[in-house]
């Protein structure tokens, strides 16, 4: 089972890529975290952001691997604790079903890759910048994975 990241954004500071594969590396074969960054649309002053979106959208669709389980993050997503989360990557591992992860850009994604979800997750309430959230999923994820595992990382 591979978990294919899609998230908006290109060149990213070096502490977010370093962030995102330190614990992306620790992923198990099994489990394999792959990242697929996704153009984004320009924005300027005087932008059309609901073009952007769709754009974006579209980009995103495009990129989707076929048979794959579809992972939206929205901030009105299913929120899950840590223990939660590792039943359900659990879950996704029994299946062998690869699982997609879309991760919009500044102002979300668009009504189309919602549309497309089999569920919605929600990291927070909070709202993160999304390069940060690239690093949370990653160590998110391994935390689960060290859970199912009883892996000495997640000490609750």
């Amino acid at each position: 089972m591979r978990i294919h990241l899609l998230a908006v954004g290109q060149k990213m500071p070096a502490w977010v890529e370093q962030g995102y594969k330190e614990y992306a590396q620790r992923m198990p074969v099994e489990a394999r975290l792959e990242l697929k960054e996704i153009a984004p649309g320009k924005r300027g002053k005087n932008a059309d952001i609901q073009r952007i979106i769709q754009d974006e959208g579209q980009r995103i669709q495009q990129a989707i691997p076929k048979n794959s389980r579809i992972v939206v993050l929205d901030v009105k997503g299913r929120a899950r604790s840590t223990e939660r989360l590792a039943d359900r990557l659990g879950e996704w591992m029994q299946s062998g079903q690869d699982v997609s992860l879309l991760v919009g850009g500044p102002e979300g994604l668009s009504a189309e890759c919602r549309a497309l979800a089999d569920e919605r997750w929600s990291l927070s309430p909070l709202t993160f910048p999304h390069p940060l959230v690239r690093v949370i999923l990653a160590e998110q994820l391994y935390r689960a994975w060290s859970v199912l595992r009883n892996h000495p990382y997640h000490r609750a």
